[in-house]
């Protein structure tokens, strides 16, 4: 059985990725309507996947259709959501949850009113190796955490109609378009965050938004987290790393934060508790490669959502998962602004 799709802005990442990637591909989903205020490009995105164009938000919320994913500019989700809620469709809805946590409360509120699921499209959660280092994690290979790193930056110019450069329509800069992915993965390998300190600026661009950002974490488990989240330097010179650091020894990888499925990751673990070595010796390569067979995290989060749906079951990465994390950013954003550190 599947469920019927349709897609609430038809381009930017739902073009990209989710159609063609996520909903296409998808064995329990199909795609059925689109919608998108550049109605050339929506005509253009119906064509190519053979869905039916829709010329307005009404057609779309009145569209035979289960389940609407919404890949809006953040300022428009909560009233998007809201009014999906109210036609009975069930929502995925893009990061970030509304633009506040007060409206990410009035989203999840509206869903739970009229009986639909909200999810929340955190899909690196979804990445095979992100995945297999997770049961590492469970199972104690790493001991006892204590650090982990995540770093997710790109080459972002000022460009027009680039709304997360306003934080007005993106509700932030770099930290909230990609330090809120990388926070949400460190926090599946540790736990949740229970204190927060940051610091933002615009050191090459000088639009609103901020184009650097960086976040020190304290998890409950008391484990510490580094967040940094760079606008403004070039796609290949970013690695966008992920480290993991504890007791037992380390898990590192290089480009499995992002969009793709691919990356390389390898776990340095030590199988006995070492003694203290004088000399710290630090011998060249080694290490496992952790490579489980690709996983395309676009497919597996429109699977999972879906399969939610069908089976009357709470999605795997909910709409609590989302409102948490815009309490983690506002905390962030706060820190910024304020120079303190703040308790979550």
């Amino acid at each position: 059985m599947k469920t019927k799709w349709g897609v609430w802005g038809s381009g930017g990442i739902a073009r990209r990725r989710t159609i063609p990637e996520g909903i296409m591909a998808a064995d329990n989903a199909e795609l059925a309507f689109v919608y998108d205020v550049n109605a050339d490009a929506n005509k253009e995105v119906a064509e190519e996947f053979d869905a039916t164009a829709c010329v307005s938000e009404e057609a779309l919320l009145a569209a035979d259709c289960d389940v609407i994913y919404v890949a809006t500019p953040a300022n428009l989700h909560c009233g998007q959501v809201l009014r999906a809620a109210e036609a009975g469709k069930h929502v995925l809805c893009e990061k970030p949850l509304g633009m506040t946590v007060e409206e990410a409360e009035r989203m999840i509120a509206a869903c739970k009113d009229n009986g639909v699921k909200l999810g929340t499209a955190f899909m690196m959660r979804f990445h095979a190796q992100h995945q297999k280092a997770l049961e590492l994690v469970r199972d104690g290979k790493l001991g006892t955490p204590v650090l982990g790193r995540a770093q997710l930056s790109c080459w972002y110019p000022p460009m027009p109609g680039a709304w997360r450069q306003y934080p007005e329509q993106g509700g932030g800069g770099s930290l909230m378009d990609m330090g809120g992915h990388c926070i949400d993965v460190l926090e599946m390998f540790y736990g949740r965050a229970c204190k927060v300190q940051c610091v933002t600026g615009n050191l090459v661009h000088d639009y609103a938004s901020e184009d650097t950002a960086v976040v020190l974490l304290e998890f409950e488990n008391g484990a510490k987290g580094v967040v940094d989240n760079l606008f403004n330097v070039p796609d290949a010179s970013s690695k966008n790393r992920l480290e993991l650091y504890g007791s037992k020894g380390s898990i590192l990888a290089e480009g499995t934060l992002g969009q793709g499925e691919l990356g390389e990751m390898t776990a340095y673990l030590e199988s006995d508790d070492a003694g203290y070595e004088a000399q710290q010796a630090r011998s060249g390569g080694g290490g496992i490669a952790i490579a489980p067979n690709p996983v395309n995290m676009y497919r597996a989060e429109v699977e999972a959502f879906a399969l939610a749906v069908l089976d009357d079951k709470e999605p795997s990465v909910s709409a609590d998962d989302g409102l948490w994390s815009q309490r983690v950013l506002s905390a962030c954003y706060e820190s910024a602004k304020t120079g303190a550190a703040i308790a979550l």
